[in-house]
């Protein structure tokens, strides 16, 4: 048999032009591109590294300047500094604060140094003076030193605004208008600055009561009394608060007595004014007569006593509103102040005085809501125990009178 195979296999077909051989010029050159693309690409390689690098270095310290790094002052600080915690704040938002007022470097190295710190977790809101530019552990110690809070204002129940002096004892009360001056106070630097009580007192006489932020409720009777600065008596509420050191006299009364409405409203004022057809004013004026004139397990009966009267057109006759404008504190009240008139004085001005003579606390007020169920229109206190005798009958309430004389209580020191 003939083997054809050799003669039928295909020939491979060509493709592309004819490839012409290399010189070897031609070798050197491609040898040298080669070099040139090879080296080209290195350098490529090499700049994208660099840009990553440069751009991993650029991003870290851009996050920890917005996040909070491992950065921090030294040193004893720069100068006194005041900032304030919020209500609600938390480590966080307090290492903003000092951030905010280059106390530290940054939020993260506070909140690190405050890590497991009791003091700083059970911080109270108020101010608290602090130096700049101080290292996070001498931030969370200055803010855990009680020393250190400013602006704390404390304002017992039944303070009235200005100061008062007991006649017995020649003993002077701070007012309120006292009290705020002396938590105003704050050493910076070396230098004490206060609010006086006289800037207080000019403003609350001068100030638009808008701007003061009165309430609403609060604005007729207040406007009533014109530029005397007893117009904002018993709105600023008995209790704790914080003002800024900072501030002008305006903007801490205004505070305050935004504060204050708010904490009267919360307690039940305007509802229960409401429901015994009265204002939220009347309501208050007559808890500061209970404040004044009894202790705290009579006041429901003395509230009932107020309005029994009050029912039967009667003058209230209370000795508190006779030493309200003279500031001053006097169980037995002589006949010649009993019969000055003035807006306040209720053994010649029928109803309740023009203004609260105080700012009651909370009992006070609840009894002036929710009085006592009595026919009394008589009370005095017959011991220093402070046992206090109620009554309907003139002729018994004179008995009591005179076992009150006898016992020392009505003794007058003039």
């Amino acid at each position: 048999m003939t083997d054809h195979w050799g003669q039928d296999r295909a020939e491979p077909v060509a493709v592309g032009p004819p490839r012409r051989r290399m010189t070897r010029a031609d070798r050197i050159r491609a040898a040298r591109n080669r070099r040139k693309r090879r080296i080209a690409g290195g350098v490529a390689i090499g700049v994208l590294i660099v840009v990553v690098v440069g751009a991993v270095f650029l991003g870290s310290r851009l996050w920890h300047s917005f996040f909070g790094g491992t950065t921090d002052f030294t040193g004893d600080g720069v100068n006194d500094v005041v900032i304030q915690v919020h209500d609600g704040d938390t480590t966080t938002a307090i290492g903003q604060t000092l951030q905010d007022h280059n106390v530290v470097a940054n939020a993260a190295a506070f909140v690190d140094a405050a890590q497991g710190n009791e003091a700083i977790a059970a911080i109270q809101p108020g101010f608290y003076k602090l130096r700049t530019e101080i290292s996070a552990a001498n931030a969370v110690q200055r803010l855990a030193d009680p020393q250190n809070r400013v602006g704390k204002l404390t304002i017992p129940e039944g303070r009235q605004l200005d100061d008062v002096r007991d006649v017995k004892t020649d003993a002077v009360t701070q007012g309120i208008l006292s009290l705020i001056a002396e938590a105003s106070c704050v050493d910076l630097d070396g230098e004490r600055t206060c609010v006086s009580a006289d800037a207080l007192r000019e403003a609350a006489a001068t100030a638009s009561l808008d701007t003061l932020k009165v309430p609403e409720w609060a604005v007729a009777p207040a406007t009533m009394m014109g530029d005397d600065h007893r117009r904002l008596e018993g709105l600023i509420a008995a209790g704790t608060w914080n003002i800024d050191p900072s501030a002008d006299p305006q903007e801490i009364l205004s505070t305050l007595i935004s504060a204050s409405a708010e904490r009267y409203a919360q307690g039940g004022l305007l509802k229960m004014a409401a429901a015994m057809n009265m204002s939220p004013y009347q309501i208050l004026t007559v808890g500061s007569l209970v404040q004044r004139e009894s202790n705290p397990e009579d006041f429901d009966k003395v509230a009932r006593v107020i309005y029994n009267r009050l029912a039967e057109d009667r003058t209230l006759e209370f000795d508190s509103t006779v030493n309200y404008p003279l500031d001053r504190v006097e169980v037995a009240t002589t006949d010649n102040d009993r019969a000055q008139h003035n807006p306040w004085n209720t053994y010649v001005r029928p109803g309740l005085p023009a203004t609260p003579i105080c700012s009651p606390g909370q009992p006070a007020l609840q009894a002036a809501e929710r009085p006592a169920d009595g026919d009394w229109l008589y009370f005095v206190t017959v011991d220093m125990e402070g046992t206090t005798l109620f009554t309907r009958e003139y002729d018994q309430h004179l008995e009591n009178i005179e076992i009150a004389r006898r016992n020392g209580v009505l003794d007058s020191a003039r």
